[in-house]
């Protein structure tokens, strides 16, 4: 056991898996030594649902943007006693915000201060990776995307967004700023690209489809009945768009593998990451979501449902659910939940906007996942964890 990993986020949608891949001893035993979860809110390891293993250590409390950058290291050396052991850095760590300037200042300054301290603490480090995601092929910019210069399947060759759109995008300057620290350097690194990530996360989340999408259809068939058709929420056009779903899991499984291979990979390059080399289409995955829930998955209704508001709708339904069956509370609609997001990824991303995955399999991964496995195991653990029934 050489390896010493360190999760920047690992309370979130994807960190959560990270770890979870890590203590189960993914890609093999005999691997991985110590594993360090930073988390920002406090979460224990019962919360968590990892695994409960001596190799693991949470720590919560460590806000990457408080004090100097003296202080965050002084933070991180006394948090984490055996830092210098660390080989390998994987960087998930996000703080939303709907002022997109300060989002961006803050996005830059927690990656430039979490690398800093680690490469001056870590005289082993081995690899550090940086998630970014499909904003890289102007995905989130809906109808302006720009197809005159970013086509489908998208490649991580592909040129990056153009002024003004660029200027906007707090990965741009993330890695231009690690290009340049990272350039004599003996350690490697990459960035990562998944679409829209599903995944189980133990806490409320801003951003987790898979958990509205868990407590949803529980609530629809606690209220429409066992068996009752389910329209899916969302529009004809976004039921036949192609895309790569992108669960956490094998977010994880493939970041570690190319962290792993330094030799196979190109030194700062970007890899899209996802669950199968094949896109999909909602016409495809809904009536499997719904199968899981015992409901009849349909296409879209005239007027299709909208999920936020079915759940405001029913909520004493759901607080009556969480009593008779000890569930936990506040995950069904939280504060936490940015609003109108579910609305936003069920109708606006009505394009095509599937992944080139050869790249990322071209350096030896061979895994893939369908549908009903890489939902499946989230609605599984959000059942362990009593956030549905």
């Amino acid at each position: 056991m050489s390896k010493s990993a360190l999760v920047y986020g690992a309370s979130g949608v994807t960190g959560w898996s990270f770890i979870n891949e890590l203590l189960n001893d993914y890609p093999s035993p005999g691997i991985w030594k110590r594993v360090h979860a930073l988390t920002n809110r406090p979460l224990s390891q019962w919360q968590s649902q990892w695994p409960d293993d001596p190799r693991l250590n949470i720590v919560s409390g460590v806000d990457l943007l408080e004090g100097s950058q003296e202080d965050l290291e002084a933070t991180i050396k006394e948090k984490i006693p055996d830092v210098g052991e660390v080989t390998h850095v994987y960087f998930l760590a996000y703080k939303a915000n709907t002022d997109l300037k300060q989002e961006l200042e803050d996005a830059v300054a927690m990656f430039k201060r979490s690398t800093i301290a680690v490469d001056r603490l870590a005289p082993g480090l081995e690899f550090v990776v940086l998630q970014t995601g499909a904003k890289m092929y102007g995905c989130h910019l809906l109808e302006n995307h720009p197809t005159n210069y970013l086509h489908v399947p998208h490649t991580e060759s592909q040129p990056r967004l153009k002024p003004p759109y660029h200027d906007l995008l707090f990965y741009h300057p993330q890695l231009d700023w690690l290009t340049t620290y990272a350039e004599d350097k003996s350690w490697s690194w990459a960035d990562t690209r998944p679409d829209i990530i599903i995944g189980f996360v133990p806490n409320q989340n801003f951003y987790s489809l898979g958990t509205v999408m868990g407590i949803y259809l529980s609530l629809w068939r606690e209220v429409e009945g066992e068996g009752a058709k389910a329209p899916f929420p969302g529009t004809e056009k976004s039921w036949k768009a192609l895309s790569n779903d992108s669960s956490s899991d094998m977010i994880a499984r493939q970041t570690i593998h190319l962290s792993l291979h330094p030799e196979r990979v190109e030194k700062g390059g970007g890899y899209n990451v996802a669950d199968a080399q094949t896109p999909s289409s909602w016409s495809e995955k809904w009536p499997i979501l719904c199968a899981y829930f015992g409901l009849k998955g349909t296409g879209p209704a005239p007027n299709p449902p909208e999920m936020r508001k079915y759940i405001k709708d029913h909520i004493d339904v759901w607080k009556k659910l969480e009593q008779e069956k000890g569930l936990q509370t506040g995950h069904a609609d939280s504060p936490r939940t940015f609003p109108g997001f579910e609305y936003f990824l069920m109708t606006q991303f009505d394009f095509d906007r599937q992944y080139d995955m050869s790249k990322v399999y071209g350096t030896g991964f061979t895994e893939e996942r369908d549908t009903g496995k890489a939902w499946g195991l989230v609605f599984d653990r959000m059942r362990k964890a009593k956030v549905i029934p």
